[in-house]
């Protein structure tokens, strides 16, 4: 579809961060929220979902599996959805997202009761301190308009031993696989993207958000900087997407 240029300069301005970002972002979500997941689907090649199940296994839920998790930037309820249903989980799931259409879009993906969508900025979370026993970001982490800021909230709602997963795509360390990559994702995904949801820049934001983030391991010395403890991550998928995993200290108990 036609781009207006207009629109495709504020898709790369709020690529990086700021207030500016903020805004855009909760614009374009709540604006292709209806047809969110099927593009994810045909885009990702459905690989998608197998990052999702990597993620929710390296939560570590069946730690505490009658805990209360996080679904941060939570979308459609997808990563919600498959946590709640795999097998033994008996907790529940907080989906939160600032997309208030996003959340809406994804109701009814699992049972009643275990997963609660919460309308919710990731920069100002509505949860107590220690309140989370886990936490996963699928895929959203790259929109926050002040990445330090979300880590920290993040770390303070988290409970002592809880796990962060951050789920995220990623550029490729091969130059073979960064070249298709590039001409998939800067391209192909815009045009298809543009023609199935119906606005013009929300998938040209996608690529320059990736190309803005920080790589795999500035990623986890952000982490690590905000607090979190044994971070460690992989790359997924000859290195498109990748996995960071952090946990919050335990608290130790002091000696009488």
């Amino acid at each position: 579809m036609p781009v207006n240029h207009l629109e495709a300069a504020e898709a790369e301005a709020a690529a990086a961060w700021g207030e500016e970002k903020r805004a855009y972002v909760q614009r374009i979500f709540s604006e292709i929220a209806p047809r969110y997941d099927l593009l994810n689907r045909v885009l990702s090649f459905n690989v998608d979902r197998r990052w999702r199940r990597r993620a929710i296994a390296a939560l570590d839920w069946t730690r505490r599996p009658t805990g209360r998790y996080l679904d941060l930037c939570a979308g459609t309820l997808d990563v919600a959805a498959q946590l709640a249903r795999t097998p033994g989980f008996r907790g529940t799931v907080i989906g939160a997202d600032f997309a208030e259409p996003m959340l809406r879009a994804g109701a009814g993906k699992s049972p009643a009761g275990v997963v609660r969508p919460v309308v919710a900025d990731a920069l100002g979370l509505p949860f107590a301190p220690a309140s989370m026993a886990g936490a996963i970001v699928a895929f959203g982490i790259r929109n926050l308009a002040d990445l330090d800021a979300g880590l920290g909230e993040v770390l303070r709602v988290l409970e002592p031993g809880g796990r962060l997963v951050v789920l995220e795509f990623s550029t490729p360390s091969s130059a073979f696989v960064r070249a298709g990559y590039h001409a998939y994702f800067h391209h192909v995904l815009p045009f298809v993207g543009g023609v199935v949801s119906g606005h013009g820049t929300a998938y040209r934001y996608l690529p320059q958000s990736v190309a803005s983030f920080p790589s795999q391991q500035a990623l986890g010395t952000r982490m690590e900087r905000a607090g979190f403890t044994a971070v460690r991550w992989q790359s997924l998928t000859f290195g498109i997407a990748a996995l960071h995993v952090g946990e919050k200290a335990a608290t130790r108990s002091v000696p009488t």
